[in-house]
């Protein structure tokens, strides 16, 4: 299935996580509260021609901007990624950290996009890099994208 937004033409990948259903609650596991590592994610319908894959997480509801709490390019294309997993290459995320930080919100309910990328290449960026030079560099290269939500409140 294509889907074309703003000029941009990509196949839709099928996201999900073994972990816990989409819009559900994110287990404590993967996030501060626990042992703070990413959650397993299943990825399907991802085109032939893919060379790699890049991982966007983000909470959209924190108080000033999306949080960025992983950014991960270079994956080799696979349909699962594991648990606690360092396939790639990781930039900086909002907690200036090259790593995965798991949701940790100061108060409320948030949510949590686990956005995925399938490129058409490698992407030329070096460790640490941010997620607007990413997005950069991954433009003109989406083959295909899907994204699944979880939830989480602390306490």
């Amino acid at each position: 299935m294509k889907h074309t937004a703003k000029e941009i033409d990509y196949d839709l990948l099928n996201v999900s996580s073994p972990a816990f259903t989409e819009g559900g609650i994110i287990p404590e596991k993967y996030t501060c509260d626990g042992k703070n590592v990413n959650p397993p994610i299943k990825i399907d319908h991802i085109p032939t021609s893919a060379i790699s894959l890049a991982i966007i997480v983000e909470d959209p509801d924190a108080p000033v901007n999306a949080w960025i709490h992983w950014i991960i390019w270079n994956i080799p294309v696979t349909k699962m990624i594991k648990e606690n997993s360092k396939l790639g290459t990781e930039g900086l995320n909002d907690f200036q950290h090259c790593s995965y930080e798991g949701p940790c919100p100061y108060s409320g309910m948030h949510r949590y996009h686990f956005k995925i990328y399938a490129l058409d290449n490698k992407v030329l960026l070096p460790q640490g890099a941010r997620l607007r030079e990413l997005e950069k560099e991954m433009s003109g290269h989406i083959l295909a994208f899907g994204e699944f939500i979880g939830r989480y409140k602390r306490g």
